[in-house]
């Protein structure tokens, strides 16, 4: 499930890594979409390199070539996740027509959310699962993305209010929080045995839809 990712920003460049496609860069975004994996079923604390090494088909020294330390990438992923998530909604939400309503661009958001954490990225999904998990020396980078994703969400939950459509007694930041947060929880429970992807927007579209905007 994990997707291809661009080599590390953090990591010291090789002069293997000119060409895009080198074998280098190559074995470089195998170790991350590996250590992605990983760390969404293991977690922070249960992620080891030798299983990394094992996910990318590498001797597991082979990842000190590219990354210090295990923390170092455990990091790349965590902010990974975050940036690939912004980066995917705000694209979707580029692509929509001029004049789209505030509702439907934050129903359109809430879909590209869900998606891409339980269908496209592991990276999203191990960001959001490891996020009270980790030292904060490898949040940092992290939290910063977040609060950059969040100004996204911020600015669906005013456009909303502005257009009237926001039920006048919610607080703007309340809402905001309670939506995403509810949006990253699905993460943790949902299971294709529980219901298609599907099922899940329309529903989280739902609660949307007659919680938190004024009814005609």
């Amino acid at each position: 499930m994990a997707r291809r990712n661009t080599p590390s920003a953090t990591a010291p460049p090789s002069p293997d890594d000119a060409a895009p496609e080198s074998k280098s860069a190559q074995t470089r975004a195998r170790i991350l979409d590996a250590a992605a994996q990983v760390l969404s079923a293991k977690g922070y604390a249960g992620l080891r390199l030798t299983d990394v090494a094992a996910q990318a088909d590498i001797q597991a020294p082979a990842i000190y070539y590219y990354y210090t330390s295990r923390d170092e990438l455990i990091e790349e992923v965590m902010w990974s996740g975050i940036a690939d998530m912004r980066d995917h909604v705000t694209a979707v939400l580029d692509d929509l027509p001029d004049g789209t309503s505030a509702l439907d661009r934050l129903l359109t958001a809430t879909e590209a959310h869900l998606r891409h954490a339980l269908e496209i990225s592991d990276y999203t999904t191990a960001a959001i699962r490891n996020a009270g998990q980790v030292p904060l020396a490898i949040r940092k980078r992290q939290i910063l993305e977040e609060e950059r994703y969040g100004e996204v969400w911020r600015t669906l939950i005013n456009d909303l209010a502005r257009d009237g459509q926001l039920r006048p007694e919610l607080d703007l930041y309340i809402a905001q929080m309670l939506v995403l947060g509810a949006l990253n929880w699905a993460v943790e429970w949902w299971h294709p045995r529980r219901g298609s992807i599907e099922a899940v927007v329309a529903n989280a579209q739902s609660v949307i839809r007659h919680g938190l905007a004024v009814q005609p």
